[in-house]
């Protein structure tokens, strides 16, 4: 896997000098590798770590600025995107606190989930371009892809970009949903259509993007990477969307009444949702800081 030209299972490219051994994954896909640098430093690697510029694999010389560069514009966009995430997570779980929902007209607390909403899909698009526009390469210092035509790139490959594709669906299925609540003049079959369905498989496509990306951070699902914090964000999120997959299992209609099956349900799993979904929105910008750390122990490493 070390010579010129070669290719991860992930579909990356390995340049000159470079190694990689001891790939794991699932699906076919390695998510994980041991990556041999071209001074002979052995390091861990990972798709996550990868497409957010926070692989441990900078190299001596002028593409150490360009790598720390990355370090810090991926701490940005992790705290836009963390930011994003827990406002959308607050507001989901404000409108599914009773003492809120049973005082304020029902309409408002309608588009204060639609505007959770907006906010979840402007931060899954961010995820989504972060995908997108990874680089090619495990070498951290290789060019990110740029524009629309980065954006609309096919990677069947990588599990993040389904995962982080599937979620933006998911998303906007829940604008949908939250949007067709705020009206109060829909009858029975139309809230079903519009309101119940585009709920129930937004929350199926949360359920298969937590899923995907608890599985890249972790393809032996009973073995935890240790001291990885991207573990604990895919396992905030994937319990976020059980909740949210209950939620809304309680949300259908019933047939002969056309009242909601379980509104208790509703209300708790898309309060836990959206606070399992909030501590992992948090934890984005930590786990960034923490890698702009890295490097320079890594560094110091080296050197002794």
């Amino acid at each position: 896997m070390s010579e010129s030209g070669s290719r991860v299972r992930s579909g990356l490219q390995v340049p000159t000098g470079w190694g990689v051994s001891h790939e794991s994954g699932a699906f076919g896909l390695a998510s994980r590798a041991t990556v041999t640098r071209p001074d002979g430093v052995t390091l861990d690697w990972s798709t996550r770590a990868h497409r957010k510029g926070l692989n441990r694999l900078h190299v001596d010389g002028h593409r150490v600025r360009r790598v720390r560069a990355r370090l810090r514009g991926a701490a940005a966009t992790s705290w836009w995107m963390g930011a994003l995430f827990m406002v959308g997570a607050f507001l989901f779980a404000l409108g599914s606190v009773p003492v809120f929902f049973t005082n304020v007209d029902a309409e408002i607390t309608a588009w204060v989930f639609f505007v959770g909403s907006v906010f979840f899909t402007t931060a899954a698009f961010l995820q989504f371009r972060e995908c997108a526009l990874a680089p090619d390469s495990i070498d951290p210092s290789a060019p990110r892809r740029r524009g629309v035509r980065g954006l609309l790139t096919w990677r069947p490959r990588s599990l993040g970009w389904w995962a982080s594709a599937v979620q933006l669906i998911g998303t906007v299925l829940f604008n949908v949903s939250t949007l067709a609540a705020t009206r109060s003049d829909l009858d029975l079959d139309q809230s079903r259509h519009l309101i119940w369905a585009p709920d129930l498989w937004g929350s199926v496509c949360f359920l298969v993007a937590s899923g995907l990306a608890y599985v890249e951070v972790c393809p032996r699902i009973w073995r935890r990477p240790r001291g990885d914090i991207g573990w604990w964000i895919a396992l905030a999120n994937l319990a976020g969307s059980v909740a949210f997959g209950l939620a809304a299992v309680g949300a259908r209609y019933l047939p002969l009444t056309g009242e909601i099956a379980n509104i208790t349900l509703v209300n708790s799993g898309t309060l836990l949702g959206a606070v399992c979904f909030f501590v992992g929105a948090l934890l984005l910008p930590v786990e960034s800081a923490d890698a702009e750390q890295q490097p320079d122990r890594a560094a110091t490493a080296d050197r002794d």
